[in-house]
C-alpha cells in the first residue's frame, strides 16, 4: 500500500479523477448515517433506500427517507451562496478549509498540466457532487490573474448555456498577434456525472445556470417536512437500529406533493442510481460512456477520492476498464474500514493501488500528502516551446 502518488510517474499520462462527497464534507453532508441494521452495520442513504425499495416496505418510510435526504444533502447545496458568505464574512473555518482544499487541488492539477506537451494540457475531473465548489474556487483563482486556464463544464452559450457531451472534446488555443505561434490553455473538464443543482430541463436540453435566485425557486414547501424531525433524529443516532425508526404516516396528498417536486431535481436518485427525467438519464449514460472511453485509452491514470463506489454502474464500469493493462487505478481510502471494502471490490486486479494514512484521509491530507508537488516535481524535460506556424 502506497502513501503518495508520484506525480513524476503520471504527469504525461491521460489523467482522470473521480471526486465524491468526501471532498465537500464540512460544507455539505455526505450520504452517511449513524443508524445501524440488525447486525450492527452502519447504514447510508443508499443502503436504506435500496432496502426500503426492494422490500416494498411502508411507502411513508421510503418517502420520509428521501425527505431526510433532500433536507440534509440537497437543500444545503441549493440554498448555499458562496458570494454572500464571503462578502459578509459568514464562512465558518471548516467551510473555508473546504474551499481552500478545492483551490489547492486545482492549482496542483494546473502545475502538472504545465509540464505536458502542447495540445495535451487537459485532464478530466468526474464528480458525483451536486455543488459548485469547483467552479466557485476556479473563479477565485482566475480573479487573482496569476494562472490562465479553462474549467470546461460542458456548456456553451451566453445568456442561456446548454450542456452537451461533445463540448468536453473541445479546447481553447491562443495565437500570437500575427498567428506565427500557437499555444493551448490548460483545461480541466468538469463532469458532473450524478447531475447538479444548477441544471435545468429546457425542452429536450439541459440548461446550466449558476444564479441563486433561480435555484431558490425549486425549494420544496417546508410545511411538508413537519413530521420529519423524529425520523431524522433516529437516522443520525448511532445507538439506534432500523427497528427504532418511528411509525410515521404521511397523507397521500403530502406524499404526492413531495414526489412531484423532488422528481424535478436534476440529480441521480440514490435507489439504483437513476434519474427521474429522461433528458438527464440520457446525459448520465453519455458521461458513463465518456468515463469508459477515457479509461480504455493507453497509459491512463484514474484517481478516486471521497467516493465509496456505491454507484453500481460506475463500480462495474471501472472493473471492466481494469482489463486495460496500461490503466493505473489509485483508490484513496478514508479509513481502514473503507480500505478493507475497496480491497474486496478490486481484489482480482493487479493494476490497483490503495492509498491510506494513519487516521483519516480527508481532503486536506489528500492535498498535503497524497497528491502534491511537494517536494518539487522533477520531470525529465521541460515543456515544449510554443510551436511556430511556419
Amino acid at each position: 500500500m502506497d502513501e503518495k502518488i508520484d506525480l513524476n510517474d503520471i504527469y504525461d499520462k491521460n489523467i482522470n479523477f473521480l471526486i465524491g462527497a468526501g471532498a465537500s464534507h464540512g460544507l455539505f453532508p455526505t450520504l452517511a448515517l449513524k443508524i445501524k441494521d440488525d447486525k450492527g452495520v452502519r447504514q447510508t442513504i443508499e443502503t436504506l433506500a435500496t432496502r426500503f425499495y426492494e422490500a416494498k416496505e411502508s411507502n411513508s418510510l421510503y418517502t420520509l427517507l428521501f425527505m431526510h435526504y433532500y433536507e440534509t444533502c440537497i437543500k444545503p447545496v441549493i440554498t448555499n451562496d458562496f458570494e454572500s458568505k464571503e462578502e459578509f464574512f459568514d464562512l465558518q473555518p471548516k467551510e473555508q478549509e473546504v474551499l481552500d482544499n478545492y483551490k489547492k487541488f486545482i492549482e496542483t492539477l494546473l502545475k502538472i498540466l504545465q509540464y505536458r506537451k502542447n495540445f495535451d494540457r487537459k485532464c478530466n475531473v468526474f464528480t458525483t457532487n451536486y455543488d459548485a465548489c469547483f467552479t466557485y474556487t476556479a473563479d477565485q483563482i482566475l480573479e487573482n490573474g496569476n494562472l490562465d486556464f479553462v474549467i470546461n463544464d460542458g456548456a456553451r452559450g451566453f445568456n442561456r448555456r446548454y450542456l452537451q457531451a461533445k463540448n468536453f472534446n473541445s479546447f481553447v488555443c491562443q495565437t500570437g498577434i500575427f498567428e506565427r505561434h500557437h499555444n493551448d490553455i490548460p483545461q480541466i473538464n468538469l463532469i458532473h456525472i450524478h447531475g447538479s443543482v444548477y441544471w435545468y430541463k429546457d425542452n429536450e436540453n439541459i440548461l446550466i445556470d449558476y444564479s441563486k435566485d433561480r435555484n431558490n425557486k425549486r425549494l420544496i414547501d417546508e410545511k411538508l417536512f413537519q413530521k420529519l424531525n423524529s425520523f431524522s433524529e433516529v437516522l443520525l443516532d448511532d445507538s439506534k437500529t432500523i427497528n427504532d425508526l418511528p411509525d410515521i404516516e404521511l397523507t397521500d396528498t403530502d406524499k404526492e406533493k413531495f414526489w412531484e417536486h423532488y422528481k424535478q431535481l436534476p440529480i441521480v436518485n440514490p435507489t439504483k442510481w437513476k434519474f427521474y427525467e429522461t433528458v438527464f438519464e440520457e446525459h448520465y449514460y453519455q458521461m458513463l460512456r465518456l468515463l469508459s472511453y477515457e479509461l480504455e485509452k493507453p497509459n491512463s491514470v484514474f484517481i478516486t477520492f471521497g467516493f465509496s463506489f456505491a454507484d453500481e454502474h460506475i463500480l462495474n464500469l471501472v472493473k471492466r476498464s481494469l482489463s486495460n493493462p496500461t490503466l493505473q487505478l489509485f483508490i484513496c481510502c478514508f479509513n481502514k474500514t473503507e480500505l478493507s471494502t475497496m480491497q474486496k471490490y478490486f481484489e482480482r486486479y493487479k493494476n490497483v493501488q490503495y492509498l491510506a494514512v494513519d487516521g483519516s484521509l480527508d481532503f486536506s491530507t489528500f492535498n498535503n500528502k497524497i497528491f502534491t508537488t511537494t517536494p518539487q516535481m522533477e520531470v525529465a524535460s521541460a515543456p515544449d516551446e510554443a510551436q511556430d506556424d511556419n
